[in-house]
């Protein structure tokens, strides 16, 4: 059993099929026959002030919400997901325990710079953005600040087809020999979008390997196209923040493969 030196609490948001707290995008779709859902949170504090000064009560936090699906396979995707990707050596099975491995790495790193003011914190968001009997999709919001000048935040999508248990992937939705178009017809639109010359240099201020453009690593599927989500330091420096770009369907359609979600945006 995880024993955390700090205090745990677990929150239910009961209203199903939607997010109140966070804006959704204006892509999200919410439709009757769609998987039900409603969100909860898991919050981890430590017991272990930043600060000898008794006036100062800040202290590390890690908390973890996300959407609490009445399907048990839905719930289980996301969970393997979210745990899988906080690049932690533990093998956390729980959110809980991944919160409460947080606070432990703070109280333990308090004991020996006992003279660090700095509050640690690690935050976790997963909320839906698109909700289809065939096709959901979630935006997964990791901040984690241990010090320094700035969080750490990465954005990532989890696209799911809760009908077949499958993660959804670009290759699931684009033919093998359509990818170099897809490349292209993003490169055109992000140069169009950024202002730059068909000719010029992706090397001078992006991060582009060798100047070559490539894709973003994370994307989802929205009305308009599919949406590519560039992180902070991904191809620009940080104080740039994200950078989106969205491949509309018409311009792509002969690569297309036949996929049973891209019915829901046609």
């Amino acid at each position: 059993m995880l024993l955390v030196s700090g205090i745990y609490a677990c929150n239910s948001d009961q209203k199903a099929g939607t997010d109140n707290h966070v804006k959704q995008d204006s892509t999200a779709v919410l439709n009757t026959d769609t998987l039900n859902y409603t969100y909860d949170s898991v919050k981890v504090y430590s017991k272990q002030p930043v600060s000898a000064n008794k006036n100062v009560t800040d202290t590390a936090k890690a908390v973890v919400k996300f959407p609490l699906f009445k399907n048990v396979a839905a719930n289980k995707f996301v969970k393997d997901r979210v745990l899988g990707q906080t690049g932690q050596e533990q093998n956390y099975k729980t959110y809980k325990e991944l919160a409460g491995g947080f606070i432990k790495e703070f109280d333990n790193y308090k004991a020996i710079n006992v003279n660090s003011t700095e509050t640690w914190f690690q935050l976790l968001n997963i909320r839906v953005v698109t909700n289809y009997p065939n096709y959901i999709s979630m935006l997964h919001t990791y901040s984690e600040y241990k010090g320094g000048a700035h969080a750490n935040t990465l954005f990532t999508y989890f696209n799911y087809n809760p009908k077949s248990l499958q993660t959804i992937t670009l290759d699931s939705l684009i033919t093998a020999d359509g990818m170099p178009k897809l490349r292209a017809v993003a490169e055109n639109i992000f140069r169009k979008n950024e202002q730059l010359a068909p000719n010029a240099s992706l090397s001078e201020g992006y991060f582009f390997t060798d100047g070559i453009f490539s894709l973003a690593q994370t994307f989802t599927v929205t009305r308009e196209g599919i949406k590519f989500l560039y992180n902070p330091d991904e191809i620009k420096n940080h104080a740039a923040g994200t950078t989106e770009l969205i491949v509309p369907f018409s311009k792509i359609r002969d690569i297309l493969k036949p996929s049973s979600i891209l019915k829901n945006f046609n």
